[in-house]
């Protein structure tokens, strides 16, 4: 088996020699190089291309949510594992927006700390218990705010990078036509007319970030270290209201629930890659998208999914074309009550 290669970024020399006597217990681990400041961070993973770096952010010459961008978009594939004294969870939101794939808090066991870089190698993401406690009660006890889905707000933070649309077409691996009909809808969503309008409220408003913990892998794994059995379940509508409603819903019938949500088929797309949810609830219509075909796409990508279809106009064509496309549900929305949502759940996790 190959050994992963590790570049160690702190600027105590003590520090960097623990991290390296404690990996050069495993064979599995070869530290390539170590660096004190940003521009020796820079400097030598240009030189080493490592396979993971560990990154105190508290360096000098270094702000580390710039740099993690410019990491990120120089090798996509290295693994970038934050090792920080630090829990601001603003901060930390910060990083994970750049592209970290995980933040581990010095002062963790050091078994959880050797946990972290196996999780973040495996294509996982990693959080510090503290950490995952401390986002979750961030979550629940922030203010109501406009609600945005994981896409928008993965638009708003591309827009404050300053990319065009042709260059978040590529980012995100959409079309061009995609990208602008998705701003379009974003503009409406936040009530403004422009993309320095959307930057404008971003910088005012920096709490509407916050949303992207609900939608994000990083608390689903870290929950999986958790006790107790966590569903994963999909919404995916084109009413954000009810998607709000409905995803209330769904934590009330059961409290064991993480929750992700889409508007359209491309977000759905992405979210099932990353997730393979328990069951995805989908509209039969999403604006000029057919809930059917969405089914059938996420069908093909996670076949393990129990699928619901959801409609405001019941009809027996759509039930027989729903349940031929993989569904193992055709609902009437007037019947999508606290009782049936229990059930539903209910059946998925026998």
């Amino acid at each position: 088996m190959n050994s992963v290669r590790i570049l160690i970024a702190d600027d105590h020399s003590l520090t960097r020699k623990g991290i390296r006597s404690l990996l050069e217990d495993f064979p599995e681990y070869q530290i390539v190089a170590e660096a004190g400041d940003g521009p020796s961070l820079m400097e030598t993973l240009e030189t080493t291309l490592p396979d993971c770096v560990l990154i105190d952010i508290s360096m000098p010459s270094f702000d580390p949510i710039s740099a993690t961008r410019v990491i990120r978009e120089r090798y996509p594939d290295l693994k970038i594992l934050i090792i920080s004294a630090h829990d601001d969870d603003v901060y930390l939101q910060g990083l994970l927006r750049a592209g970290v794939n995980g933040y581990h808090l010095k002062g963790e066991p050091l078994s959880d700390f050797r946990l972290a870089i196996e999780n973040v190698m495996a294509g996982g993401t990693w959080l510090s218990s503290p950490l995952v406690k401390k986002l979750i009660n961030t979550t629940l006890a922030r203010p109501k705010s406009i609600s945005l889905t994981s896409r928008q707000l993965d638009l708003l933070g591309l827009l404050q990078e300053g990319l065009d649309n042709k260059a978040i077409a590529t980012r995100l691996g959409i079309s061009i036509k995609t990208v602008e009909n998705n701003l379009s809808r974003l503009y409406q969503v936040l009530n403004v007319q422009s993309r320095l309008e959307a930057v404008n409220y971003a910088v005012q408003h920096p709490e509407v970030f916050s949303s992207l913990i609900e939608n994000n892998q990083i608390i689903e794994n870290a929950l999986k270290n958790s006790t107790g059995p966590f569903l994963t379940v999909l919404l995916v509508d084109d009413n954000a209201p009810f998607r709000n409603e409905l995803r209330n819903s769904v934590r009330q019938a059961n409290s064991n629930t993480h929750v992700f949500d889409a508007e359209n088929i491309d977000e759905a797309v992405l979210l099932t890659k990353d997730t393979h949810p328990n069951i995805a609830f989908i509209d039969m219509l999403l604006q000029d998208e057919s809930g059917i075909e969405c089914t059938k796409i996420l069908k093909d990508i996670s076949p393990a999914t129990r699928f619901v279809l959801m409609s405001a106009y019941p009809d027996l064509e759509f039930r027989r074309l729903g349940l031929e496309a993989g569904a193992v549900a055709f609902i009437d929305k007037k019947d999508l009550d606290f009782s049936a949502l229990r059930q539903i759940i209910a059946d998925s996790s026998t």
